[in-house]
């Protein structure tokens, strides 16, 4: 029997882990809890930024850098102003989040920061060991995964629509700019902008204003391959001098990231390992969404340890039918029976927002739902979802 050198481990200190440890400081029947995270990154750069919606102040209110009470929907076929309220559209840094976390960790004697590259994770009866690149190796009770191993997400994976198994990247590089005149609105951000080129799969552009001279703008793709740097390079310069009518401007930062977006059947673990964040599966499937699924995921663990009950929380039967609806859009967007700026313009053009960013959120009741699905061709998305119902039922 081993016996474990910590309560809980955390491999991989990124969002998912930093948001169970946090709320684990807040609740009193955990906080002497031993605790131990790893990271092969020190977590001392700005390299992400997270987009969510709220309708009142969430967990991590403190940090959030911009907040838009209204947004901008763009195609070719409609495009609005939208207010949003009750809700608001939020960006969070990385840097801010990761210095929050740091800040409270580095006060707590119980809690270690360990950075290293986690190699292997093995489960025994009463604990979990992790083994690193250093060939140390650390023991817990639990271990909370959010590293993406080959084991758990395999990169051969590829789109067979035949088999209803859909693997697409959400794929994107942002500019953060500054230009030498006044030219954004700091109350309103570009949500989605589709009037870009779509050679390349479902394309847009998101722009987040911080000042009037500064804003990120982000060049996004739903599609299967990535594209070279040069393309994602040419759609930022073709946007920001032809649809944000900016031409002297400075890149200030930069950042690049990929999301999937599959129906893959990520594992949630076993009895003392249990996979969090993407590695998890939390991530939506159809949108990529991440942030506020993680926010759901840790608040149901951290209540479940402060019962002393197992963390591998599950989603309830009922919520399950969300997978439904995402894995129906893959299917559409990966066969091409509709483009994505379509779908999307259909969405927003026959809809009230706030009933989007429900649904987005997987929080919409089944009416509303209804009312989502009377928007867009039945004879396309009909025929998806029926496809699904039935993989389902088979397997």
């Amino acid at each position: 029997m081993l016996t474990p050198q910590y309560d809980y481990i955390f491999t991989g200190a990124g969002c998912a882990a930093f948001s169970v440890v946090l709320r684990i400081l807040q609740t009193p029947a955990l906080q002497q809890k031993r605790i131990l995270l790893i990271d092969q990154d020190a977590k001392q750069s700005n390299d992400r930024t997270w987009c969510f919606w709220e309708q009142s102040n969430g967990f991590f209110q403190d940090i959030v850098y911009r907040q838009y009470q209204y947004i901008h929907f763009r195609s070719n076929s409609f495009s609005s102003k939208l207010n949003i309220a009750p809700y608001q559209y939020k960006m969070i840094r990385g840097i801010d989040f990761y210095n929050h976390a740091l800040r409270q960790i580095q006060t707590q004697s119980n809690i270690t920061f360990v950075q290293d590259a986690v190699t292997t994770i093995t489960t025994h009866h009463d604990s979990a060991v992790v083994t690193t690149a250093t060939a140390k190796q650390y023991t817990a009770t639990y271990v909370f995964n959010s590293i993406l191993f080959e084991h758990l997400f395999p990169k051969n994976r590829v789109t067979n629509i035949a088999k209803n198994q859909y693997h697409l990247l959400q794929h994107f590089k942002g500019w953060i700019i500054e230009s030498n005149s006044d030219v954004f609105n700091t109350n309103e951000a570009t949500f989605m902008d589709f009037n870009v080129s779509q050679h390349h799969g479902a394309a847009f552009v998101y722009v987040l204003p911080f000042t009037a001279r500064k804003a990120l703008v982000e060049y996004t793709l739903f599609t299967e391959q990535l594209l070279s740097q040069d393309d994602y390079n040419d759609g930022l310069r073709h946007y920001i001098q032809h649809h944000l009518a900016i031409t002297d401007y400075t890149i200030v930062e930069e950042e690049f990231g990929i999301i999937p977006m599959t129906n893959y059947p990520f594992e949630k673990g076993t009895k003392r390992i249990i996979n969090i964040g993407t590695a998890g599966g939390v991530t939506k499937a159809s949108s990529g969404y991440t942030f506020q699924f993680i926010q759901k995921h840790s608040e149901a663990i951290v209540a479940a340890l402060a019962k002393d009950l197992s963390p591998q929380v599950q989603t309830s039967y009922w919520k399950q039918r969300f997978q439904l609806y995402d894995a129906t859009l893959l299917h559409v967007l990966a066969s091409e029976s509709m483009p994505g700026d379509a779908v999307f313009a259909q969405l927003f053009a026959k809809n009230k927002p706030q009933r989007i960013l429900a649904f987005l959120d997987n929080d919409t009741s089944f009416l509303d739902e209804l009312k989502i699905m009377s928007s867009v061709p039945t004879t396309i998305f009909m025929p998806a979802a029926l496809r699904q119902m039935l993989n389902s039922y088979k397997s």
